[in-house]
């Protein structure tokens, strides 16, 4: 292995962290690197060809107040396969907050579980308002530029997908709405180069939806008006649509009123989904009831004749009970096990006809952060590549294909004391059907202290991987990923 350090970054967190998101596997990184002939264990296939991106929250500072895991700054992962080679690279997401951080060398903003009034500066980002902008939650390639995003909305910050050098904020010519921001889970469609986008505030109208087109210009923006604020995490498009929703846990309105943002489930109140034409206004929106959930992700959703069929993962326990063994900890716990979450597949169809919505489960295995072949997003499909947790933790211990039109799961366990990253599926050249390709991740392995990146072939995932990459350290898990094919690299 050939591997250069670039940079390392100063970090004011102890060296034996006590926190149980800032220790183990979710030791952060300090160390920028770029990695050439990397080992492999195995045979890369010849015919594997684009790059893997994860994005990470990976905390540089002591927090103010209690660290929550998704406070971290962001960091990319990126490794590239070309030629039956790979090649890997690491670096942070350098958002103002970030670089304001840096140069006082501690924290500036409270996180997710502190008060606003907390924050050492007034300023901030965020739906909620007062936070950093870490631009940790989310990365998609778009017009070849990779762009990373933050949960509670901020800017977009742009990166090179191969270099992951910074090419700065995304402005959109100057139509980016900066005072809102934009969300993390902008869904880029394959097949029309468009990427919709969305963000929500604690103002009227609460939340708003757009489309960027292939050009790079938000050829689109719209209210999407909801009775109060809400926290939407993720959306959904189908080739004529998009799915927006306003979902029973939000901020509790009282204690809101009083400036704490506490999230709490409302079991009375149904799931709305707003169904838009993807150019629409104001007065195409069909609103449709459901059983009240949350949703953190959804899979995909397609036009079949009258109907909007909608896949995500249902909760069935959205607001789990704190751990009476998590002491301090707990506020972090309880919404970080899918197991108590009890999230799995499920389908949502909404007749643009009659206006009645119909559900069902898709699966009762406990299972979140679902994947696609991307060329399907939008259009009907057959399988999704999701993750299992952990019990008790937020971490990811295995992969099911899971097939929709028969039901079928397929497995592949990472073994005990190692942990994955969400899987996306990686086409082959030429490829011949859905599933014809490779599912690519990278996993964390705290038994022998060392990460590599996992190639498996996605027709037989329970066969275990066709090639182990070592990677040059032992990286943070992490959760949300993107493959970009060698046609999305280019503008």
């Amino acid at each position: 292995m050939n591997v250069q350090v670039v940079n390392r970054v100063e970090s004011t967190l102890p060296d034996d962290d006590p926190h149980p998101y800032r220790s183990g596997a979710w030791r952060p990184n300090v160390v920028e690197y770029d990695a050439t002939e990397l080992e492999v264990i195995g045979e890369i296939p010849s015919d594997l060809e684009g790059v893997y991106l994860r994005n990470t929250e990976n905390p540089v500072h002591e927090a103010i107040g209690l660290y929550h895991p998704f406070d971290g700054d962001g960091m990319l992962h990126m490794i590239r396969f070309a030629g039956g080679e790979a090649t890997y690279r690491n670096r942070f997401v350098r958002t103002d907050g970030f670089n304001a951080e840096a140069a006082a060398a501690e924290s500036l903003w409270a996180g997710l579980l502190a008060a606003p009034t907390d924050s050492r500066r007034a300023d901030g980002w965020g739906a909620r308002g007062r936070m950093k902008d870490a631009s940790s939650t989310d990365v998609v390639v778009h017009r070849g530029r990779a762009i990373t995003s933050f949960y509670q909305c901020g800017d977009l910050y742009a990166h090179d997908p191969v270099t992951l050098a910074a090419l700065g904020k995304e402005t959109w010519n100057g139509k980016f709405p900066s005072d809102l921001g934009i969300s993390a889970h902008a869904k880029v469609d394959e097949n029309t180069g468009e990427m919709l986008v969305f963000n929500y505030a604690k103002d009227a109208p609460y939340m708003h939806y757009g489309v960027v087109d292939a050009a790079g210009e938000l050829a689109h923006y719209m209210p999407i008006e909801l009775p109060g604020p809400r926290l939407p995490h993720d959306m959904a498009f189908t080739e004529n649509y998009a799915i927006l929703n306003d979902l029973p846990l939000f901020w509790d309105p009282s204690l809101l009123a009083q400036g704490a943002h506490v999230p709490r489930f409302f079991p009375d109140t149904p799931s709305r989904f707003a169904v838009v034409p993807r150019r629409g206004d104001v007065s195409d929106i069909r609103w449709f009831e459901a059983d009240p959930t949350y949703v953190l992700h959804w899979i995909n959703a397609y036009e079949d004749g009258d109907e909007i069929v909608l896949d995500g993962f249902f909760q069935e326990n959205p607001e789990p009970a704190k751990r009476p063994d998590a002491g301090k900890f707990a506020s972090i716990y309880r919404y970080l096990d899918l197991h108590q979450l009890k999230s799995h597949p499920h389908r949502w169809r909404f007749n643009l006809v009659t206006g009645a919505t119909k559900e069902e489960d898709l699966s009762d295995t406990v299972m979140e952060f679902g994947m696609i072949n991307g060329a399907y997003g939008g259009r009907s499909y057959r399988y999704s590549y999701d993750m299992t947790g952990t019990p008790g933790w937020f971490l990811f211990d295995g992969i099911v294909k899971h097939d929709l039109r028969n039901g079928a799961e397929q497995r592949y366990e990472f073994g005990d004391g190692v942990f994955g990253s969400e899987t996306p599926f990686a086409p082959r050249a030429n490829a011949q059907a859905e599933d014809d390709g490779y599912l690519v991740t990278f996993t964390t392995d705290m038994n022998n202290d060392r990460s590599e990146c996992l190639v498996l072939d996605a027709h037989d995932i329970a066969a275990g991987p066709l090639a182990r990459v070592r990677l040059p350290e032992r990286i943070s898990s992490g959760t949300h990923t993107y493959w970009a094919t060698p046609a999305a690299l280019s503008v």
